[in-house]
């Protein structure tokens, strides 16, 4: 059922979507050298990895140095990065992923294998159901590399305070999982996206 809902809903999202999309690859391609999408390899279901993608809004090889972003004070970032970033457009192509299998509408954020090794053995629970591209974590956090930036170790302050956090809300969702929560995660990110 919830396979059947995810790729609706998907279909629907990239039908309304594409042409500004379009629009978005146009910008993209025109500012800076190399392709509109960003291909990074992320932890899933079972601890398998796959291809997150995502519209690029930083420079090529810009994710060579740290896997973090620490908002407007980041210089790897485009301009056409920093718009798309404001308001999450970089996610969107992650409904290619959900039709692909890879991923759920919602779910535990996938995460990177450098901070998944980190995971303790409880929190590795979250790698036992399908990662998500929104969830109560990324809801929470919505506004985390501004909260990055203002650190002054912003490595130390995601892996000691924001990821167990994050982890924390995502064991609690996937202890008691169920259509209602999926679609008030749904319309609290559309919400937040928005801006309301």
């Amino acid at each position: 059922m919830k396979r059947a809902f995810d790729i609706l809903i998907s279909l629907f999202v990239i039908a309304c979507f594409l042409p500004f999309g379009i629009l978005l690859v146009l910008l993209i391609v025109a500012e800076s050298k190399g392709g509109a999408f960003y291909f990074q390899e992320r932890v899933g279901l079972n601890g398998r990895l796959f291809k997150l993608i995502k519209f690029r809004s930083m420079r090529v090889n810009a994710d060579k140095g740290s896997q973090i972003t620490i908002g407007d004070r980041d210089p790897r970032i485009t301009r056409t990065g920093f718009f798309i970033r404001r308001f999450k457009l970089d996610e969107f192509p992650q409904f290619v992923n959900v039709l692909k299998g890879d991923m759920s509408i919602v779910g535990p954020r996938p995460e990177v294998p450098y901070y998944v090794a980190m995971y303790t053995k409880a929190q590795r629970q979250i790698l036992k159901v399908k990662p998500g591209i929104t969830d109560y974590a990324s809801i929470a956090y919505f506004h985390e590399n501004e909260l990055l930036a203002k650190a002054a170790d912003p490595q130390k302050t995601y892996i000691e305070e924001v990821m167990p956090a994050k982890l924390a809300l995502n064991q609690r969702y996937i202890s008691n999982p169920s259509r209602f929560k999926d679609l008030e995660i749904m319309w609290l990110t559309a919400k937040k996206i928005l801006g309301f």
